[in-house]
C-alpha cells in the first residue's frame, strides 16, 4: 500500500477525558438495554415553527422569516453565521469546532451566554479539511491528502503531526486531477482506533476496487498507529460515520447516480424490455442509500450490487421497504451476477431514500418519545425530479440495531423544491441541545428539546 504513515505516539489520555471526548465528538452514550427499535413510541407530529435569528446574525439566507419543522415544543435558532459548515466535533474545554473545506478552515465556535457563538479561525491554510476528531487533547484533521493530529490546548491547535499521507483526491496522478469525493470523514473507536473514509472517484468507476490505497473503503488505524487498513469495502461514499454506543461503527453512504434498469421486463417510458435503460421514474428511488454497520471486512457491494427497496421487485409503484433492501446485480458493472454473486452480501440494516445525500452521522439520546438513537444529516438530492428533501433524520437505536428512519427536522425545502438550507451534520452538545451545520445557508443551528 502506497500510503505513508507516522506512528502516534502521544500517550492514552485520561480515562474521563477520553471517554467525553468520545461522548462529545461521537455522539455516545451508554445506557441501560433499551426495547427493540420496532416497539418504540411513534415519533410526534412535526409542527411548523420559526427559526429564530438572535441579533448579531447578518447572514442574508436569514434576512427574511424562515420556518423548519421540528417536534412540538422544540425551538431551533441559528446560532452561528459559517460559510460552507461542515463537520463539527465538542473540543474538551467546550468549543464547537466545524470544518470549512472550501475555506482551507477549522473555526472555533465559543458559546456565549446569549447570542451567536464568537467564531475563531483555529487552523488555515488546509487542503480541504472535512473530517474532525478527539482522542482527549488530540485533534485528528482529515484533508483531502492526509490526516493530521494536533494538540488542542488553551484553544489553539499545535504540532500537526502527519498520520497517514498520499491519499487520493484530485491532485493525485493516477485520476488525471479529478476525484469525485475528495473529502474524508473520520470517527474514533473506543479502542482508539482511527477509521477514515476513501470515497469513490466515479460514479461507478470498477478500478477503485483495485486501487491503492483502495478508494470507496473504509480504512482503520490501529490504536496507537501503523499501517491504515481496509476495514470494509464496496462503500461508495460513506462520509456519515459514527461509532455507537456498543462500539460498532456504522456508516450512511451516498448511493450511485443513473442506475439502469436491471430487470429483463417493460417498465413506464421504455420499448419492450426495459433491461439497461436509464429511466427517470426508476432511478428517482433506485438504488436506496445504505445505512450499514461495518464489520471487518464487510463488503457493501458498489460498483457491482444495489440495495432494492422494492417490496415487489422492478415494478412500477410498487412499495418500499428501506429495512434490509436486498441487493441486486447492478445491469452496467455486473450484468446477471457473473462479475459478482450479491446473494452472498447480507442486507443492510436500514437504508435512506435514493438521492438522500448522508454527510454526517452521531448518536445521542434524545428526550421521550426518541430515546437513543442515531443522527443522520441528510443534504437532498442534486439530480432528482422532484428534489429530495434535506432533513435531520434519526433512527432509533436499541440492542445494537438502528429502527426505521424518522424526521427529527425537516421544511428546508418548498413544495417547488426551492431549498433554503441543506443540513450536513447533527451532533449533540454538552447541554442537551443538538447542533446542525448547513452549508448552504451557511449556518450552524442549535436545537433544543423544551426546557433547554
Amino acid at each position: 500500500m502506497r500510503l505513508s504513515t507516522t506512528r502516534r505516539s502521544r500517550a492514552a489520555a485520561p480515562v474521563l477525558a477520553l471517554t467525553l471526548a468520545l461522548v462529545a465528538a461521537c455522539g455516545g452514550t451508554t445506557v441501560a438495554e433499551q426495547p427493540a427499535p420496532t416497539a418504540a413510541a411513534a415519533p410526534p407530529e412535526l409542527q411548523r415553527t420559526k427559526v429564530e435569528v438572535p441579533a448579531g446574525i447578518t447572514n442574508d439566507r436569514f434576512s427574511g422569516e424562515r420556518f423548519a419543522l421540528i417536534p412540538p415544543g422544540w425551538s431551533i435558532a441559528v446560532w452561528a453565521d459559517l460559510d460552507e459548515a461542515r463537520h463539527a466535533a465538542w473540543a474538551p474545554d467546550g468549543a464547537l469546532l466545524v470544518s470549512r473545506p472550501e475555506g482551507g478552515e477549522v473555526v472555533r465556535l465559543t458559546p456565549r451566554a446569549s447570542g451567536p457563538a464568537t467564531a475563531s479561525v483555529l487552523l488555515r491554510d488546509l487542503r480541504q479539511p472535512h473530517g474532525l476528531a478527539f482522542d482527549g487533547d488530540t485533534l485528528y484533521v482529515a484533508e483531502s491528502d492526509e490526516i493530521r493530529s494536533y494538540t488542542y490546548a488553551d484553544g489553539a491547535a499545535t504540532g500537526g503531526d502527519l498520520v497517514v499521507g498520499d491519499l487520493p483526491d484530485a491532485k493525485d496522478g493516477q485520476l488525471g486531477g479529478a476525484y469525485a469525493h475528495a473529502l474524508k470523514s473520520l470517527a474514533l473507536g473506543p479502542d482508539r482506533s482511527l477509521y477514515f473514509s476513501i470515497g469513490s472517484s466515479g460514479n461507478i468507476t470498477e478500478e477503485d476496487r483495485e486501487s491503492d490505497p483502495e478508494a470507496a473503503s473504509i480504512m482503520r488505524i490501529p490504536p496507537g498507529g501503523g499501517e491504515p487498513e481496509v476495514f470494509a469495502r464496496g462503500v461508495r461514499n460513506g462520509t456519515a460515520m459514527a461509532v455507537a454506543p456498543d462500539g460498532a461503527l456504522w456508516t450512511a453512504v451516498n448511493g450511485r447516480d443513473d442506475v439502469a434498469y436491471p430487470y429483463d421486463r417493460e417498465y413506464p417510458g421504455s420499448f419492450a424490455s426495459a433491461q439497461g435503460e436509464v429511466l427517470e421514474s426508476y432511478v428517482a428511488d433506485h438504488p436506496a442509500e445504505p445505512v450499514a454497520k461495518l464489520t471487518p471486512g464487510r463488503d457493501l457491494g458498489w460498483p457491482y450490487c444495489n440495495p432494492d427497496p422494492d417490496v415487489e421487485p422492478g415494478v412500477p409503484g410498487s412499495p418500499l421497504d428501506h429495512t434490509a433492501p436486498p441487493y441486486v446485480a447492478d445491469y452496467e458493472t455486473n450484468e446477471d451476477g457473473e462479475v459478482f454473486d450479491c446473494g452472498k452480501l447480507a442486507p443492510v440494516e436500514q437504508s435512506l431514500g435514493a438521492h438522500s445525500a448522508p454527510l454526517g452521522m452521531s448518536f445521542t439520546t434524545l428526550p421521550a418519545p426518541y430515546g437513543e438513537g442515531a443522527l443522520v444529516g441528510v443534504h437532498g438530492s442534486w439530480n432528482r425530479t422532484p428534489p429530495r428533501a434535506p432533513e435531520v433524520s434519526f433512527f432509533p437505536y436499541a440492542n445494537g440495531e438502528l429502527g426505521a428512519q424518522q424526521t427529527l427536522v425537516g421544511g428546508f425545502q418548498g413544495t417547488d423544491g426551492e431549498r433554503w438550507g441543506r443540513p450536513v451534520t447533527a451532533i449533540p452538545g454538552p447541554d442537551g441541545a443538538v447542533y446542525i451545520t448547513d452549508d448552504d445557508a451557511g449556518a450552524v443551528y442549535r436545537l433544543a428539546p423544551p426546557g433547554i
